[in-house]
Parts: C-alpha cells; structure tokens; sequence
C-alpha cells in the first residue's frame, strides 16, 4: 500500500519508505536512489514521522549538518519507530542511533571526507548481501562512533573508522556512517536495495503506475471541477497539463502568459509545439504589466517574489473571465519545494512555483509533480507519449530571463539577453551538444567594459555563458562544451548582439554555486 498525498484530503494506497531529513545535503538523493530501485518514498522533517500509517514499510534516517553532540542537533525519539519498523541510519542517522542507545560519539583523530575502503566485510549480514570485500564507499563526517552500545554488532569497517557499518540485535535496525546514496560509494545501491527486501516493500514506483495513481488521484481531488494550468513551455508543466488532461479533459484550461522574460520568439514556438496535444491553450501577453512592477527592482529574491504574484494576479484574473474556474494548476516538482522549503530554516532561493504565492489566492493549488525529480518526470512524459522535443528541452526558470539580468529590468536588456541567448541555445543544436547539457543560457551581467570595435572605442555589456551537466538539478557540474564552440559562439554574440563586447564562460558546480545567478 501507499500513500500518494498530492493534496492533504485525497491519497490512494501505495506501499512507501519513509526518510526523516535531519538536513543533509544529499537526502534527496537517497529518495532519488530508491525511486531508481522502483520504489516508492517521502521525504519529512525528522520530527515529523505518520505515526499508525499502515503504508509505512521501513525507515531511513539521512546525515545532518549537527554533530550528535550539538545542543542544537536534531535528536527526536526512536522509540516509535525501532523495533517497528526496518530503520537503516546513513552517517548522522547511524550515529544518532548509536548515541541514543548509551553509545559513545567523539570527534575524530582527524575528519573523513572522500573515498574510503571497506573492510571486515560481514558477508552473512543481510544488508551486506553481495557487498565486496575492498569495495569504495564514500564519507563525510567528522564525528566517529567510539564506542559501540550493547547489542550492537559490526558488520563492516574501514582502515581508519572501525564501526563503519552495524547491525543492533534484537531488531531490524543497521547503521552505516557512509553514504550509499552517492554516485562514488560502488556498493550503494547494492546496500539499499538490501534494506528494501528486508523492508518487504513492494517494488512498483514505475512511470506507468504514477501514470495511473496520479489520474486516479486528480479524479478525485478535483471531480468536476474546473482548472487553469499555468503553462510555461518546459517538461514540467507540460507533462502536468498532459496529466490533467487525461483526468479531467474539458474542465482544463491551460494558460501561457508572456511575461517579456522569455527567450526570442518563445511565445509562438510554445503555442505551435501543444497544438498536437490537443489541448485548450490560451495565450496571454502581459510584457508592460510585468515590466511595471519590475521597474528599477534589482534584489534577485524581489523580482522573484514579484514575478510569482504577477503570475497568480494574471491567472486569477483569467480565471475570473472564465467563469466557475476552482484551481491552479503548476509544474512545481520536487527539487523546488526542497530548495524552497529547508529542513534547517535555510531558503536557498524562492522558486515562483513555491515561495511566491500570495497569502490570500482565490485559487486552490494543485500540483501533479511535486513529488517528482526532472528526470523521473521525463520518464512520465515518455511514457504518456509526447514528442521528445518537449521532453528534452532544457528546464528554464518560472521566472525566465528575469533571474538572467543581475540588476533591474528594462525592455532593452531583455532584447539584448534574448539576442545572446538565441544564438548560444542554437548553436548547441547546431554542434548537436544540446541533448549532452542538462541546462544553459546567457546572463546579462552588471557591468560594463571597455572593448574595441573596428576604430571606435566601445563601453558595453559583458554577458556570462551557463551549461551544466546533471540528472536531477541538485547537484549539477559545468559543462565541457569545445572550446572551438565556445569561441564561435562568443564571436557571433559580438558581432552580432548590439550592445554587447565581451563574453565570459561560468565553470562553478553546483554546490557551491547554484545553477542561475540569481
């Protein structure tokens, strides 16, 4: 059984694992890793597990930025939860279990960061079924466990951390202060497929399935009701409008307001690309409203804020027009609630999707997708079969090129971003690297330098190129695109983009850096 709760009053039954988030950087990827292995999951606050929730089958408890030993650590009560269900604790988790059990947690000799070797590998352990003596796991933590509690056996180690990995007897709880969630830990989803079969959970998170759960869930969220997607032209959306459609068909208007942030000619290209999905799209330019509120703004967490409210004035307007319209429907997916919403009271950015909603909306909210990471979403659009122009298309910021302008906003940058983004976009098509890059685009940069055109001195624009490499938008490296590329596309944006002379390539990853500027 589990629970697919995509509005607090409606779930369908669906087996899940739970993961209490005590606010590591890389919790999401240990739901991203379980989805891969077909299963279903929810991550939640640390403090907040379903108690008597029979979809339950097994919990996970991630690292944390704490020492156990902080006052200010995370520290709920276990007792609900062990011996109740399989619980697997990864860095954190596994040290808390320990320091909760009378064991001991001490800062290291020194701190483990980076690739270690698994030792004493306890091959009859269940959880270690088919891990490899001197198989690379990966750490990240500077605390050890020093002392075991009674009860607890280990079941692996390392050349400098001896309780690598444990097993408490007496109840199906283990420990682990690797990461298996992480790309560089060999055995890692070995080690997590392991807890799934002894959590006994079904298997079945498959694109098709959510296909079928999520129609059967927005049939009974909305029944006849009517709704407006808010339409943006990317995967996300789409796919939300594909979804909607099949549930409620008629009763779903899908309006693509122009903001004038998006790039050259996006607004006919998108209106023609949904003319095959059969759906009732509604175009709206709406470029002097949002140029208005916009006005001289140069914090990036206001012009934010002020995109998303003009996003919501204008639908609800719309909505008012049409007449008995109920809900809102929007791509929002699961990395913008987690880098909206932190576990440890920390907004890495607001996304309009989630931080920008007014406090009174006369519009009740739905979002099909906000459980799902970019690529799982992809797989659901796929599936549901759309045209693979529409699925590949590079994810694009709700609030377009107004978080690529660092500064205020004026029509004249937005024509001069546009140009210079027009040409790298379509340069990658051209040298056939846009399906190699997750995401690119140009920012507008503050600042002025001092160029040299033909005779004639220039003072002009300096415009930074963006591409990046990743699967699931939460962590993200700089793309490796040719030189030979970079330097055509650099010559073309001069020549060609009026009041631009100088061109710069970012190379940060992310983290720390985030994928837009702003």
């Amino acid at each position: 059984m589990k629970c697919l709760n995509l509005h607090a009053n409606f779930t369908i039954m669906l087996e899940k694992i739970v993961i209490l988030d005590f606010g590591s950087q890389t919790t999401q990827l240990i739901g991203r890793r379980l989805r891969e292995l077909n299963t279903y999951c929810e991550i939640i606050p640390y403090n907040k597990f379903p108690e008597n929730d029979p979809t339950v089958k097994g919990v996970i408890l991630s690292g944390s930025p704490f020492s156990v030993n902080d006052k200010e650590a995370f520290k709920p009560d276990l007792s609900g939860i062990r011996g109740k269900y399989p619980v697997l604790g990864i860095c954190y988790g596994a040290q808390y279990i320990a320091y909760s059990s009378a064991g001991k947690v001490e800062k290291g000799d020194s701190r483990e960061y980076g690739r270690a070797i698994l030792t004493s590998v306890c091959k009859d352990e269940p959880l270690m079924r088919g891990v490899k003596e001197n198989s690379q796991v990966w750490m990240s933590h500077g605390d050890t466990i020093t002392v075991v509690p009674e009860h607890f056996r280990v079941i692996a180690g390392t050349a400098d951390v001896k309780v690598t990995a444990y097993k408490v007897e007496g109840e199906k709880t283990w420990g682990v202060q690797f990461h298996p969630e992480v790309f560089h830990t060999e055995i890692g989803m070995t080690i997590l497929d392991n807890f799934l079969d002894i959590c006994e959970v079904k298997k079945d998170w498959t694109p098709a399935n959510f296909i079928e759960l999520t129609v059967q869930q927005l049939k009974l969220q909305l029944g006849q009701d009517k709704v407006i997607l808010a339409l943006s032209g990317g995967v996300d959306s789409s796919v939300s409008a594909v979804l909607l459609s099949k549930a409620i068909g008629e009763n779903l208007t899908c309006i693509f307001v122009d903001n004038g942030l998006l790039r050259k000619n996006e607004f006919k290209k998108v209106l023609s690309d949904y003319e095959h999905l059969g759906l009732n799209v509604l175009g709206i330019d709406a470029g002097d409203y949002f140029y208005k509120e916009l006005a001289g703004v140069t914090d990036p967490e206001k012009k934010r804020k002020i995109i998303g409210k003009g996003f919501i004035d204008i639908f609800d307007r719309e909505a008012q027009k049409l007449k008995d319209i109920r809900w809102l429907a929007q791509g929002t997916i699961y990395p913008d609630i987690i880098e909206s919403l932190s576990i440890t009271g920390t907004t890495i950015k607001s996304h309009h999707n989630v931080g920008g909603l007014p406090e009174k909306m006369n519009l009740k909210l739905v979002e099909p997708l906000r459980l799902l990471f970019k690529d799982e979403v992809r797989r659901v659009g796929r599936e549901l079969g759309m045209k693979e122009h529409l699925i590949k298309r590079h994810p694009f910021p709700g609030p377009g090129l107004g978080v690529r302008i660092l500064g205020d906003i004026t029509p004249e940058k937005v024509r001069i971003l546009q140009d210079a983004d027009d040409i790298f976009i379509n340069g990658l098509r051209e040298w056939n690297l846009y399906d190699d890059v997750w995401q690119a685009g140009v920012i507008l940069l503050p600042v002025q330098s001092v160029g040299v055109m033909g005779d004639e001195r220039t003072y002009e624009n300096a415009v930074a190129l963006r591409a990046v490499t990743s699967t699931d938008a939460m962590t993200a490296d700089w793309a490796r695109l040719p030189n030979e590329f970079l330097a055509k596309v650099s010559n073309d944006i001069i020549n060609k983009v009026r009041g631009v002379n100088r061109v710069v390539y970012d190379i940060s990853s992310k983290p720390p850096a985030t994928i837009e500027w702003e």
